[in-house]
């Protein structure tokens, strides 16, 4: 982990090997009942035919892929506003959640500071990166069907919403086949 977080710190995508040593340790953690779910995994197209052979070695379907789709100014926006506590690492945004102190954490007082990766040059370097990475991922998963393209705009639990409506649509129509 502590090399992921390298990486992250310089606003650089983490490299396949380290993702794909974290995702090993957890593989337990997939055989859940209620299903799981992979946040930001997989992010290439190695990654996601490493996860299509470690799935068919554990006897488990993918469902469906979530693919949130939001404009550049938008995810800049979002994530150059975002203000974590140094010390209780509540997190807040300067325009959509701003504390009730100007860079002050309601919870415990302490400072809020804006993380090395949530600066706008950080973020755009990310996005580059993540772009590249992702085009081919994406059409991965559009030809094999599972790829969920949800409206990533509106509040969290807009979002939530559309993102169940989407999921129970897919599940609706994998037992209807």
């Amino acid at each position: 982990m502590a090399t992921a977080l390298e990486y992250m710190k310089r606003g650089a995508l983490v490299p396949d090997a380290t993702v794909w040593e974290m995702v090993r340790e957890r593989v337990g953690c997939l055989h859940c009942c209620g299903g799981f779910l992979l946040d930001g995994f997989p992010r290439t197209l190695s990654q996601a035919e490493s996860l299509s052979k470690l799935l068919q070695k554990e006897h488990l379907a993918l469902n469906a892929v979530i693919n949130y789709d939001l404009p550049v100014y938008e995810i800049i926006s979002r994530l150059s506003g975002r203000r974590t506590c140094t010390k209780c690492k509540a997190v807040f945004h300067v325009v959509n959640q701003p504390p009730k102190q100007d860079s002050i954490c309601d919870h415990c007082g302490a400072a809020l500071c804006q993380r090395e990766d949530d600066r706008p040059e950080s973020v755009r370097v990310r996005l580059e990166a993540h772009d590249q990475s992702t085009a081919p991922l994406i059409d991965f998963y559009r030809r094999q069907g599972l790829l969920l393209s949800i409206p990533a705009t509106g509040s969290p639990d807009d979002i939530c919403s559309h993102t169940l409506v989407a999921l129970n649509l897919k599940c609706q129509s994998n037992t209807a086949t």
